[in-house]
Formats: structure tokens, sequence, C-alpha cells
């Protein structure tokens, strides 16, 4: 998988982690789309909703397959700090932040292989999503979710 999907997968991801995908949320990844190369080439809508489709039908396993996909990646320092990037911004992105959001995030980091010493260095003002208080053996939901399609176009 293609780096830029896999950032546009955790995009999805955190702004499903949790049990919702907020317009305001959706509305960044269009954002991101239009404005930047962070996507490459993908087709950003249609993604989404394999994403969609994928997360309602497999649920919790949906979300354990893209941390063990972060895992088993070899990224740089400069991609991991990106994800990280994209996971804290999708999660502030609707303005309430959920401890069930900072739990997968969290969980998010211990599959990464970045050090907090160097997060820290690039995003100083965000040491509280580092701080230890779960085990990240944990998982976020307790039964699954079911998502509706997502139309960027309907975003303004």
């Amino acid at each position: 998988m293609k780096t830029s999907e896999i950032y546009l997968l955790t995009a999805f991801v955190c702004s499903a982690c949790d049990g919702d995908i907020a317009p305001k949320e959706i509305a960044l990844v269009k954002d991101w789309s239009e404005k930047s190369n962070l996507f490459g080439d993908i087709d950003v809508e249609a993604k989404l909703n394999d994403y969609v489709e994928s997360i309602n039908k497999y649920g919790n396993r949906f979300i354990k397959e893209f941390l063990m996909l972060l895992g088993t990646n070899d990224f740089s320092d400069e991609e991991q700090l990106e994800i990280i990037r994209i996971a804290i911004d999708m999660i502030e992105a609707d303005g309430l932040i959920l401890y069930s959001e900072v739990k997968f995030f969290k969980k998010l980091c211990s599959c990464l292989r970045i050090s907090d010493d160097v997060i820290l260095n690039v995003l100083p003002d965000k040491e509280d999503y580092l701080l230890p208080d779960i085990k990240t053996s944990d998982f976020i939901f307790d039964e699954d979710i079911k998502f509706a399609e997502i139309n960027l176009k309907a975003i303004k």
C-alpha cells in the first residue's frame, strides 16, 4: 500500500475511532485532498466509501488490521510524523476531543517506531496525547458501529 493511501486510511480511522464521522472531519479530508498532494492521485471519495463499506462489514477487525499495517511498515521518521500529524488533526477537527480518540491515538503511536522525544520536538504542545495512562493492548470499540456513505461534494 502506498504511503499516500496509508495517510488517507489514517485520517479515516481516526475520524471513525470515536464511533462518529463528523462533517468537520470529512471537510478536513476534502481540504487536504484539494489543497495538497497528501493523498497523491487517489480518488479520495471512492476510497473513503470503500473504507466505510469495510468498517461496516468488519468492524473492529478493520481497525485492528490498520494498526497491524502501521506496525509492519518501515516508515521514515518524516512519514511517521505525518501519520501522527494527520491523526491529531483529525482528532481535533470537530473541536471535541474525546478520551476514546486519545486512547486510540496512543494505540496508533504504539504501532510506530518513533520516540515520544522526536514527536515532542516537532509537536511540543501535544504532550497530553503521549502521557502514559492506558494499556495499549486495550481496544476502542465495545461493539461494531455502522457508518453512512461519504459524499465529498456535499461538503462546502
